[in-house]
């Protein structure tokens, strides 16, 4: 393959930019391999056109190491860390990933060519213990050891995690006060990688927008959001972006979801013999007001009890009446079920499923179903899976509200648990309805119809 100047990879790289040409037809025309086209142009979006003007570099193992490392931390690919850092080929970096995973940090160290260099010595002393010198030093590093904690723990007041870029940020603001080479041991980080921060400070942040979205979705959802659920929000918004760079910028922004999802466990029973297993696990539905679950959860805060009966719509997830008591009485379901009966319209006749809890063997409910044309349905003795979508809300619920949350009251819990299901229903988009909150999926498909 022939050299190229700088120019000639410029005026390349512009021609991909202007978005008349592809990539494998640019390179065809100038007679390189496309993933070559591509180190260029991912280099050129870091660095501009000081990105071709570098002489030849041998790479330190320390920074060989902030390279490796930085991969592994953020989840970047190999060829967007390799234009992060200015490396003229992806393939360098995977000789070195591949090289360390075989033989260690031993592979990462330059090869010397030619004769060895000869050896300065270097009689830098040493201030003498007990000596004015040495008291002044040693006052300077505890000034040092002190300032550095108090700048990051202001950081910490504003978020979670401290990341590298933050410390590089610090270092930064402390250098004028401290020597560097000192600082970057008391931050623990490689000097490198201080430089490396240092130098995307001069430069304005490309996705400056993108992380206040995400910081803002993130907020607005009470860190009840993952990458990939932002992801789908972001889409919703009308950008275009990958969810790798998503889960990418919250690393670097500490941004991680509060919500951790607790799996249920259960034993096979025998049948029940008040109703029948008509549903047997089939979840989907096909239209609304097909296929209805129901169950009755409690919660336990400050020494009070609350009840609370939901039923749910199996085509998008949808809680379309609850009542909430603070006993397990009989109106509980009652109340229940008269909301749920405004849903029905002419035609409707929907499966209702549920365990074989006491209220729905009551002869007022299965009165009150036959009523209504609505076919009882019930889960086999002891196996909650027979309900899984109910237990699974139950198990959601409670993750994202009862133990992500402090409460003042019993009362106040039943108001932010109101907040809850309306936010459910209208706000928290699900990857299986195509990015849509519940309530927006079935008016989206009653337009579409």
């Amino acid at each position: 393959m022939s050299k190229f100047n700088i120019e000639e990879k410029i005026e390349a790289v512009i021609r991909y930019q202007q978005g008349t040409e592809g990539v494998k037809s640019i390179a065809k025309s100038i007679g390189v391999h496309h993933t070559v086209l591509l180190n260029w142009i991912k280099q050129y979006e870091h660095h501009g056109e000081n990105a071709f003007n570098q002489p030849y570099t041998s790479y330190t193992t320390q920074f060989k190491l902030d390279v490796l490392n930085y991969i592994k931390e953020t989840g970047t690919s190999i060829r967007e860390a390799a234009a992060i850092f200015n490396i003229a080929t992806h393939s360098t970096v995977q000789k070195w990933q591949k090289s360390f995973e075989l033989h260690g940090i031993d592979a990462l160290k330059p090869t010397k060519k030619g004769r060895p260099p000869m050896k300065k010595e270097t009689n830098k002393s040493q201030p003498v213990k007990g000596t004015e010198e040495a008291l002044r030093a040693e006052i300077e590093r505890l000034r040092m050891e002190n300032a550095y904690p108090k700048k990051v723990e202001s950081l910490n007041s504003r978020k979670g995690k401290i990341t590298e870029q933050d410390k590089a940020q610090v270092i930064y603001e402390l250098r004028h006060e401290f020597k560097v080479i000192n600082l970057v041991k008391v931050a623990g980080i490689a000097r490198s990688t201080y430089y490396y921060w240092v130098k995307q400070m001069g430069r304005p942040d490309k996705y400056n927008e993108v992380k206040e979205l995400i910081k803002k979705i993130f907020d607005e959802h009470q860190g009840r959001y993952g990458y990939r659920r932002i992801t789908l929000e972001i889409r919703n918004r009308g950008l275009k972006i990958n969810h790798k760079t998503v889960r990418r910028l919250m690393n670097e922004m500490g941004l991680k979801c509060l919500v951790r999802m607790k799996k249920y466990r259960s034993y096979r029973g025998q049948v029940g013999k008040i109703a029948p297993n008509i549903l047997e696990r089939d979840f989907k539905a096909s239209k609304p007001n097909e296929k209805w679950v129901t169950d009755v959860t409690e919660f336990h805060l400050h020494g009070e009890k609350l009840y609370l009966s939901p039923i749910l719509d199996l085509y998008n997830g949808e809680i379309i009446a609850y009542n909430i008591e603070k006993r397990p009485v009989y109106l509980l379901v009652s109340k229940m079920l008269d909301k749920a009966f405004d849903h029905l319209k002419e035609g409707d006749a929907p499966i209702l499923h549920s365990d074989q809890g006491w209220h729905y063997q009551m002869k007022h409910y299965q009165h009150a179903l036959k009523e209504h044309g609505i076919t009882q349905s019930m889960s086999r003795k002891g196996n909650c899976l027979d309900n899984a979508v109910m237990e699974n809300f139950f198990g959601l619920l409670k993750s994202e509200l009862l133990y992500l949350k402090e409460f003042e009251s019993m009362e106040h819990f039943k108001v932010e648990l109101e907040k809850y299901i309306y936010y459910y229903n209208h706000k928290r988009i699900k990857a299986k309805l195509k990015g849509m909150s519940p309530v927006q999926y079935r008016n989206h498909a009653q337009v579409a119809a």
